[in-house]
């Protein structure tokens, strides 16, 4: 089991953004994000983005070094793209709660029972639930892809409950759930939201179709992350409540300055925010820790691997 040091004993002096530089020059590497980490980690990295996005990115980097700022599933997914590369992430324990809700064997069970069914699995899964999936989805591409099948050929959607039935409500089409869920999407307040709106009449709201429906409902706009941000600059609307994890709005503030940012709550903390704890565990130190010591490193069994670069291939065919 790798050990994290201790940033305090083993950090030099001088500025980690240089010597992130340095050994990103060093290893040949290069830095991928997802916009969910922390603000520092997103102004020094090669590229940000969602799911696909970076998929996208870790499929055609020619560098030897990933260093995936993100959740444990993200930088498996980078592996199976390249498996001859060092794929490193900063915390080993920077999981995701979606994908925990999706246990191998369970999964291996409910497909069992459906055998005409084609699976489609959301990218934030693990390598074994890929491994078992026809075609991979994000939340970007999840309704065109599904708009692509023939209309008679049977789905299973795993494994977010939201997602899925945000999918079958913008194709028609009818889909066998997996019952997961996003411990971010799912615990936003509809109360705390309707307050906000009330607080704030000239803000549109704009959430993530992780969210539950009845959050859901209040928004002007529903999309990805990158949809979001893209939407959030285009519109002509001068202030935004922004339903999904926070760290996006770093982004915003940089793209549309001339605009406001108001990050929803959840039910029951105090906070403002709703963060995510898995991708909070990275962090800049973090980053250049593994990057001095080449570890934490990704690992996959190859015949997994293999078995879970097909459906991801298909998603990255399907779009094109």
């Amino acid at each position: 089991m790798f050990t994290t040091l201790s940033p305090a004993a083993a950090l030099p002096t001088y500025d980690l953004f240089d010597a992130i530089e340095r050994l990103k020059r060093e290893l040949n590497a290069v830095i991928l994000a997802h916009y969910y980490q922390e603000s520092d980690i997103q102004d020094l990295a090669d590229y940000i983005g969602d799911s696909l996005g970076l998929s996208r990115q870790a499929a055609a980097t020619d560098a030897d070094v990933i260093v995936f700022a993100g959740v444990h599933f993200m930088a498996e997914t980078a592996k199976i793209l390249n498996p001859e590369k060092q794929v490193l992430l900063p915390d080993l324990e920077a999981g995701c709660s979606l994908a925990d809700s999706c246990p191998p064997d369970a999964f291996a069970a409910f497909k069992a029972a459906h055998p005409d069914h084609l699976v489609i699995s959301y990218i934030n899964c693990t390598a074994a639930i890929k491994a078992m999936s026809d075609i991979i989805c994000t939340s970007s591409n999840a309704v065109s892809i599904v708009q692509q099948l023939p209309p008679e050929q049977k789905i299973i959607f795993a494994p977010d409950r939201n997602l899925g039935r945000y999918v079958m409500q913008q194709t028609g089409r009818d889909m066998v759930l997996w019952q997961g869920s996003c411990i971010v999407h799912e615990t936003f307040s509809e109360k705390k939201l309707v307050q906000l709106q009330q607080a704030h009449p000239e803000a549109e709201v704009i959430a993530h179709p992780e969210c539950e429906e009845a959050v859901l409902r209040h928004a002007h706009f529903i999309g990805s992350t990158t949809a979001l941000l893209n939407y959030a600059q285009r519109s002509s609307s001068p202030k935004f409540i922004v339903v999904t994890e926070p760290g996006i709005i770093h982004q915003m503030q940089k793209q549309a300055p001339d605009k406001g940012f108001i990050p929803a709550p959840p039910t029951t903390a105090t906070c403002a925010c709703n963060e995510c704890p898995h991708m909070r565990l990275n962090t800049l130190e973090k980053l250049y820790l593994a990057m001095k010591n080449r570890a934490p490193e990704i690992v996959l069994e190859p015949g997994l691997q293999q078995q879970a670069l097909r459906p991801i291939q298909r998603m990255l065919e399907m779009s094109a």
